[in-house]
């Protein structure tokens, strides 16, 4: 294998820790394309250095000539640029029409901006390799109409990973990621498993007066500020289940979330015969990251193993929706309607800003998007990209309003 990857969001967790997995399996990957939003740029030059793609992406037109320095001052100097709010969209589709599955274009931005370059790169017939979740979230049917073959999508999530690994012990599933379209679906429910967060455990009295730099603090994984504030709330699990519904064609119903402090389980899938299929390793994003790149291949030694010679203990318990309603609220979305999704999303992407920068309390988080979610009437006719936008737009303006009383 020689496999072409375009990675969006080249600078981010996602994107260096893809980097990080080529950087190490140089003969089965060449970097085709590097893209970011344009807040690292020193980065995203070493980058460009280190792996030589034939051109490089920057949403924010404002910095390309400190790019072009930046990358003369790394040596670098044949290589296009494309800047613009359309630059990752342009990195995203110009590949896979002449190569097609040769590509693996991974699309790790974070934000509901990623979905255009998501539809770019199915469209032009690349796999994609999935790490946002918001494509899905706020443009699922989109997505799913994009498609130019089955299978196109390769979740990198750790639990849509898992559950995409599990799914290949049955034969029959229905979904955008099913490797057999055809026939009845063998499962039952899908299992999806939460770390519970820095708060797992408190009651909603006990979580009035959290900070930033406590939702900020992690017991398991090391993400960006957004997706930790959201894993504190989880409001993050609540995406993945909309996510889920999408990528396997599943009702809210029967994507059960639980809690799992060690985060070794990373999912499971339950079978209509009884049989429970779960994908288990140490939480390292490297593993999803992996095969998201090399699906349905695997590569050596990505990351170390679970230890099977110390004694350890993995424990599940049920997810508090009392204190931790961003679940309910999800699964009440994507079964509403198809823009519903789209403003719990942008609705918690604004109100997550707010918190971060001290002008909303925390559990003014999920309140907020609730109260937006209350107040929104679905537009009527077909889902567009444009209609979506339009949808957002007003979910945002909706938290703002709410916010600012």
């Amino acid at each position: 294998m020689n496999r072409g990857v375009v990675i969006l969001g080249s600078t981010g967790s996602i994107g260096t820790q893809a980097l990080d997995v080529i950087r190490r399996h140089r003969d089965s990957f060449h970097v085709m394309g590097l893209g970011a939003g344009g807040t690292r740029i020193d980065l995203l030059a070493q980058q460009t250095a280190e792996f030589n793609p034939p051109a490089v992406a920057i949403a924010d037109i404002s910095h390309v000539g400190e790019l072009r320095e930046a990358l003369a001052a790394h040596g670098v100097h044949q290589c296009e640029i494309l800047a613009g709010a359309d630059a990752l969209e342009k990195l995203a589709g110009q590949w896979g029409s002449s190569t097609g599955g040769d590509v693996v274009v991974l699309n790790g931005i974070n934000g509901s901006v990623g979905l255009r370059p998501t539809l770019a790169a199915l469209k032009s017939g690349a796999t994609l390799a999935l790490a946002n979740k918001e494509s899905l979230v706020v443009g699922g049917g989109l997505v799913a109409r994009a498609m130019v073959r089955p299978g196109q999508i390769v979740p990198v999530d750790s639990e849509h990973s898992a559950i995409a690994q599990a799914l290949r012990s049955g034969v029959h599933h229905r979904g955008l990621t099913s490797l057999n379209l055809d026939g009845e679906s063998e499962v039952r429910r899908i299992i999806l498993t939460a770390s519970g967060g820095p708060f797992r455990g408190k009651k909603r009295a006990d979580l009035r007066n959290v900070t930033a730099q406590q939702a900020l603090h992690h017991p398991t994984w090391n993400m960006g500020p957004v997706v930790t504030i959201n894993s504190s709330t989880l409001m993050n699990k609540g995406l993945e289940i909309i996510e889920a519904a999408y990528l396997f064609d599943m009702a809210p119903a029967d994507l059960v979330p639980v809690v799992h402090p060690q985060s070794i389980v990373h999912s499971m899938v339950e079978f209509r015969d009884g049989a429970t299929i779960a994908q288990a390793s140490p939480p390292d994003m490297r593993l999803p990251i992996a095969l998201g790149l090399s699906w349905p291949e695997r590569l050596d030694d990505v990351a170390r193993p679970n230890s099977w010679d110390q004694a350890s203990m993995w424990t599940f318990e049920p997810v508090d929706t009392e204190t931790f309603p961003a679940i309910t609220l999800a699964q009440h979305a994507v079964a509403a309607s198809p823009f519903h999704p789209a403003v719990f999303n942008a609705a918690n992407e604004e109100c997550v800003a707010a918190f971060l920068h001290g002008q909303i309390g925390y559990l003014d988080i999920v309140d907020t998007v609730e109260r937006v979610l209350g107040e929104f009437t679905a537009p009527s006719g077909s889902v567009d990209v444009e209609t979506v936008l339009g949808v957002e737009t007003w979910a945002r303006d909706c938290a703002h309003r709410i916010a600012a009383h």
